[in-house]
């Protein structure tokens, strides 16, 4: 159905053979004036496309026209799917076995192994015509896109060699004198590049896929509640609410809830870590999850695309397909590297042919020179890097929303975290309270609950579950405003105008003298004895939350959080990396101060308002700093936008999330230093692929115009190239991170 409205999906694309045809698909498709925006990434063989007023057959008739072929994501059934056997290509290197027999002769001065002159033309028009003709159909489709790709080299290169080998058997015939065939030459320079291409397939939608190793971690079939007894079913059969049985060894197969029993999972998949606290009825368990002890009982909650497990697969691959700033380089030289290595080619042969006076040498060279000159492996270096570096983090609980976020996050200098909900538990308890004499303790801690209900931090959902814990009745709010960084105001009927926040937010003027010189009209309210003895001390390190009713005080309450259990683990090894640590907190100085001590931090800014957070992000940019910021509430939420780089943290609100460009999926911080390491890394693996691609196409092109490359070799390295390419990429899978002192 056509839509007026802007509409994203992504297409799986076939017919692909190098970056170019990449290039030319995505300046095809953003040529339409329905198309916002078209993506290719030539590593995933995926298009990520916007466009409105068409429907999903338009694009896919968008894509036929450019001379390739595209599905929807969505309706591939198994995205890691591997290629079918070779048949083709057996049948290719079958037929050219006979100029290997004659190739070994020839290489110890005997000509005698050679087929004679008629059959070798009858096995390389074969070849050239058949196996080869997808070679001239993409060099038309490239041709007429007006992008010339790696088919077109090929076509030109092989038809070159295949004609003049004709010429001279037909003019001189099976004995003639003058020249030499080399229809051996041209079978196998499309012998190896189809096994180049083969090989280079197998590996993108293999190793490279990170999206296979994630598919197959939900089980086929699962045991479900049929009355009294349990019955095996397909994992696609089981409907919302079923009761589904999970033993130690087992698949999670659904999202859930636990209704019967105890368990440890393994939810590494999702968060990065290998095993969560133990799991209870009411805790939720993931598709996917393997269970490590114990056995329980759960109730299927989500099933199949709408999983946590389904929509990081969805997430992956949408970040998968995206392009990296970097990948524009190797972009803009593929746009014109076919035509400038033609315009050599044709040089090479001029000049040899002046120099040398022969035709056939000066040829030979010509055909090196476009076959070893393919831009496959430039192509290849950015996105392969990007997939894999991807799928690495995911595996550890970190999820990138695109390339560009990844690869900024491997520039990284400067982490600025915030403190509550980030650096600590995020699970405040109240230490002590100031209530007017007017009420009890009860009646304000339901006033102030009552208005905390409608906001999103974690000082806010403490109280909240302080008052439910009580069993007190909560209100209903007229009219609640959020004021960001400050507190939330409304009107509860009976009561009037509550507010409640920072002591500047309901107008307190002097908070240190009102504590220290409490009136006597408020009654202290302390947890235990020891919080009683610390007296001053206490407030100094603990959170305050004011309370006022039509401009009145009526409480003040004093929580305190911890630092989560790694928290100081995860900043000594940001230290080792070389990346500055440092802490914007909205609350008091004295109790940032406080955290900063705990953790080692020399830089800690309390006090600081959402604006004044993206203003210092601001001016560390300014001094030629790259920034991350780590957060989890609305607050956070400009200071993420300000900077390079953001992760949100795990159970962050949802304006954070948005604002993030990666998210830290597991309660463990760790999950910080995992993306700065792996980002680094990555962004280390793509330039090195860079270099060899540059480096491999100069001095091939250099070795092949002074003959010191034949075209059978430089068809075996150009395979090679690409290959080397994606086996620079893999090695990302085996990154150390855990040795701190690797960079």
């Amino acid at each position: 159905m056509k839509t007026t409205q802007s509409n994203t999906q992504q297409f799986v694309i076939t017919d692909m053979n190098c970056q170019a045809c990449a290039n030319r698909l995505e300046k095809v498709l953003n040529k339409n004036p329905a198309v916002d925006s078209a993506q290719v990434n030539f590593a995933t063989e995926t298009l990520s496309i916007s466009y409105h007023d068409a429907d999903t057959q338009d694009v896919v008739s968008w894509i036929k026209k450019a001379g390739f072929t595209g599905k929807p994501l969505e309706e591939m059934k198994d995205v890691s799917q591997k290629p079918d056997f070779p048949y083709e290509l057996l049948l290719l290197w079958l037929l050219s076995a006979p100029f290997w027999f004659g190739m070994v002769g020839m290489m110890v001065g005997s000509h005698a192994l050679m087929p004679p002159v008629w059959l070798q033309f009858v096995l390389a028009s074969v070849v050239q015509f058949a196996f080869g003709w997808r070679f001239y159909r993409g060099a038309w489709a490239s041709l007429r896109g007006g992008l010339a790709n790696m088919d077109v080299l090929v076509a030109l290169g092989t038809t070159a060699i295949w004609a003049y080998s004709t010429y001279i058997w037909a003019t001189y015939g099976e004995h003639g004198s003058h020249g030499v065939v080399y229809f051996e030459a041209s079978v196998m320079i499309i012998a190896f590049v189809s096994l180049g291409k083969y090989l280079e397939m197998r590996t993108k939608k293999d190793s490279l896929n990170s999206l296979s190793s994630l598919m197959n971690l939900v089980p086929k079939t699962a045991m479900r509640r049929y009355g009294d007894d349990w019955q095996i079913v397909d994992v696609d059969k089981i409907k919302h609410d079923d009761v589904l049985l999970a033993r130690v060894g087992d698949r999670i197969a659904v999202d859930g809830i636990m209704t019967v029993g105890t368990g440890v999972l393994d939810e590494a998949h999702l968060t990065g870590e290998s095993e969560s606290p133990p799991k209870s009825v009411g805790d939720s368990v993931m598709a996917g999850s393997i269970v490590t002890h114990g056995s329980f009982e759960y109730r299927a909650v989500a099933m199949g695309d709408q999983t946590a497990l389904a929509d990081m697969i969805t997430a992956l691959h949408e970040a998968q397909g995206s392009k990296a700033n970097i990948a524009r380089l190797a972009d803009r030289i593929t746009g014109v590297f076919v035509p400038v290595v033609v315009s050599i080619a044709f040089g090479v042969l001029a000049i040899n042919w002046f120099l040398l006076g022969s035709f056939e040498v000066a040829l030979m060279r010509a055909v090196a020179v476009l076959v070893i000159a393919c831009p496959c492996a430039l192509g290849l270096a950015t996105p392969a890097a990007i997939t894999a570096g991807m799928g690495v983090a995911a595996r550890h609980g970190v999820r990138f929303k695109d390339a560009p976020s990844l690869e900024m996050a491997g520039h990284i200098d400067t982490m600025i975290f915030d403190k509550t909900g980030t650096l600590t538990m995020g699970r405040p308890e109240i230490r002590v309270a100031l209530v007017t004499n007017k009420l009890t303790y009860d009646e304000a801690l339901a006033i102030t609950a009552s208005i905390e209900q409608y906001a999103m931090h974690p000082l806010a959902n403490s109280i909240v579950k302080s008052a439910l814990d009580k069993g007190l009745a909560l209100s209903s709010l007229k009219e609640p405003q959020t004021f960001v960084g400050r507190g939330i105001s409304g009107d509860i009927d009976g009561i009037g105008l509550v507010k409640v926040g920072t002591p500047d937010f309901i107008g307190m003027s002097d908070f240190n003298q009102f504590i220290k010189n409490t009136p006597s009209e408020f009654t202290s309210f302390y947890t235990n004895d020891v919080d009683q003895s610390l007296g001053w001390n206490l407030w100094q390190i603990c959170s305050v939350v004011t309370v006022s009713v039509n401009d009145q005080l009526i409480a003040v309450y004093a929580l305190a959080d911890v630092p989560k259990p790694d928290a100081k683990a995860l900043l000594d090894r940001l230290r080792l990396q070389h990346v500055d640590v440092m802490i914007l907190s909205g609350d008091r100085q004295s109790v940032t101060d406080s955290v900063a001590k705990a953790l080692d931090v020399s830089l800690a800014y309390g006090e600081m308002s959402p604006k004044d957070k993206a203003t210092k992000i601001n001016e560390l940019k300014d001094k030629g700093r790259t920034v991350a910021m780590i957060g989890d509430g609305v607050n956070d939420a400009p200071a993420m936008a300000a900077a390079q780089a953001s992760f949100s943290v795990h159970d962050a609100s949802s304006v954070a999330k948005y604002a993030a460009s990666a998210e830290l999926m597991g309660d463990s911080l760790i999950g910080a230093y995992h993306a700065q390491k792996i980002a680094k890394a990555t962004l280390r693996t793509i330039k090195q692929n860079l270099f060899f691609a540059f480096i491999y196409n100069i001095f091939g092109i250099g070795l092949a115009a002074f003959g010191l490359l034949n075209p059978i070799i430089a068809a075996a390295a150009m395979a090679l190239s690409s290959i080397c390419v994606l086996s620079n990429a893999l090695r990302l899978k085996r990154l150390d991170l855990k040795d701190v002192h690797k960079a």
